[in-house]
């Protein structure tokens, strides 16, 4: 089964310095083994003006668990994981899922 791993990074408290050095976390990510698709999103800002319940989200494809639990094991994870908690100073989540349907 497909299997995805999620990080949801809240919103930053330096928005500009979190974007400032995004594109090389997003390079990270896409050296992990194994990786078939990656996304990124930014959250849209909220109509009323009211806080975003996260600011970006990086999606990364496997084909299946065993190709993504490999994936994480890797010095190439670790240089991404560090890097997620660099950015992710006013908080995340990592999610690590099976995907039923696309």
């Amino acid at each position: 089964m497909p299997t995805k791993i999620t990080v949801i990074f809240d919103n930053p408290t330096d928005p500009e310095a979190f974007e400032a050095g995004y594109r090389g976390h997003v390079e990270l990510a896409r050296a992990l083994p194994g990786v078939q698709r990656l996304e990124t999103a930014k959250v849209w800002p909220k109509e009323d003006g009211s806080p975003t319940p996260a600011y970006r989200i990086v999606d990364l494809s496997f084909t299946d668990y065993d190709a993504a639990s490999a994936a994480v094991t890797t010095p190439e994870a670790g240089a991404w994981f560090g890097d997620v908690q660099k950015f992710g100073t006013a908080g995340f989540k990592a999610i690590f899922f099976d995907v039923e349907e696309s």
